[in-house]
């Protein structure tokens, strides 16, 4: 029940970065946000829907076209905090991004982001 509860959350989040007009975003976001949600992104920390509203329409004014975000794993959510992977693809086989978040849940909302971008380089001895 709560993997589902944080999916939904997850998935209304990420259906942000591909809604089909910029005025959408703000919406979807409040669906999935608490509305002090603390978010730590590429850039450092930031607070509020508002905040990550800017986030998310910089990334779909992306210099390469607008792109497609897609989580590509499963939640994996151990108690209130939850984890996944996605894909950020921009159109005509341009730049591709991958990474996991971390998020937190508050309610059935997601009041915390932790963004981590880029794949980690494999351990070696």
């Amino acid at each position: 029940m709560q993997e589902e509860i944080a999916r939904s959350a997850i998935d209304t989040f990420i259906s942000a970065f591909n809604a089909s007009d910029d005025s959408y975003v703000t919406a979807l976001l409040s669906q999935a946000l608490t509305s002090d949600v603390i978010f730590w992104g590429p850039l450092g920390r930031s607070e509020g829907i508002a905040a990550v509203e800017r986030f998310v329409l910089d990334i779909r004014r992306h210099p390469a076209g607008t792109g497609t975000m897609v989580r590509c794993s499963a939640v994996d959510m151990p108690d209130e905090w939850a984890r996944y992977q996605w894909v950020f693809t921009t159109p005509d086989g341009g730049p591709r991004l991958v990474g996991t978040d971390v998020v937190h849940l508050r309610r059935s909302l997601i009041d915390q982001v932790i963004v981590f971008a880029g794949e980690i380089e494999q351990f070696t001895s």
